[in-house]
């Protein structure tokens, strides 16, 4: 048998498509990355060729294909209290605004996206159990999604290397996971805590449904994004936000250079974006 290769035309053409469908962008230096696990699933697929592959991967009905695809090209790399600062503007600054501009006794929204394995939900949920007094009076909702369903199934295990917790203080290390099976698993009730869901950002059916989120974490996401689906991801946080609600972005991405419909705020812990009008 004839080994398999991809062409730069065919590498091109699937750049293409997985951009239109993802939003995410691959550039030239990921080549070798994107052809590997192609050829995984040309192989896995008894497809025999790209082409074969390809015309399989577009109009295959379910989608299965395009998710296994997905969840192979997505890097998800994380860790708790990953930029804590942000964590300390949360319950600092953020979530008492928030609070004092509340009508109504309706939960605190918070959305994570992407969830990645559940590091950064799991730390919000951590982080206002242990400093922010008022979670003892009031009702908080954490939402977390990814593109990636085989990452989402490992979030919902709440399992961890030593890796993921090098940075978690040791008395939250003790008070919230035990040792088992080689690693670390955190405690049900901080698994409950979260709600995992599946989302692709560029894909309105999906989206449609998050609204009225207080506060949204959207962190070393928007850097696997060309310029135009910046806009779409800012455009769809807006909408996805309360008026007076929050965006908080990681620290090498900048809202200022994407999108006009948010105010910097600058608070002493960080940075944040701010939707203060109800309407574009």
């Amino acid at each position: 048998m004839a080994e398999i290769s991809i062409s730069q035309e065919e590498f091109l053409k699937f750049r293409e498509f997985f951009y239109r469908k993802t939003g995410i962008q691959f550039e030239d230096s990921k080549r070798y990355f994107v052809d590997k696990r192609l050829l995984e699933r040309i192989m896995e697929t008894d497809s025999g060729s790209f082409r074969n592959y390809f015309i399989m991967l577009r109009f295959e009905t379910t989608g299965d294909e395009l998710q296994t695809l997905t969840n192979l090209m997505t890097v998800n790399e994380t860790y708790f209290f990953r930029e804590e600062y942000q964590f300390k503007c949360l319950v600092n600054s953020i979530l008492p605004e928030i609070l004092g501009g509340k009508k109504g006794s309706g939960p605190i929204r918070i959305w994570s996206v992407p969830s990645s394995s559940g590091e950064e939900a799991y730390s919000i949920a951590m982080y206002l159990l242990e400093y922010w007094p008022e979670i003892h009076h009031c009702d908080v909702e954490i939402i977390s999604s990814d593109i990636d369903t085989r990452i989402i199934s490992q979030a919902k295990r709440g399992h961890y290397s030593a890796r993921s917790i090098v940075n978690l203080p040791k008395e939250l290390l003790y008070k919230y996971f035990r040792y088992h099976d080689g690693g670390y698993q955190i405690c049900d009730d901080l698994r409950q805590a979260v709600a995992f869901t599946k989302v692709n950002l560029m894909k309105p059916t999906d989206v449609r449904g998050y609204r009225d989120f207080d506060v949204i974490f959207c962190r070393n996401l928007l850097i696997y994004f060309d310029d135009l689906s910046r806009r779409h991801a800012a455009d769809t946080f807006y909408d996805a936000l309360n008026p007076g609600g929050f965006l908080c972005l990681g620290h090498s991405e900048s809202m200022s250079r994407i999108s006009s419909l948010y105010q910097v705020r600058k608070f002493s812990d960080a940075v944040v974006y701010h939707k203060t009008k109800e309407t574009k």
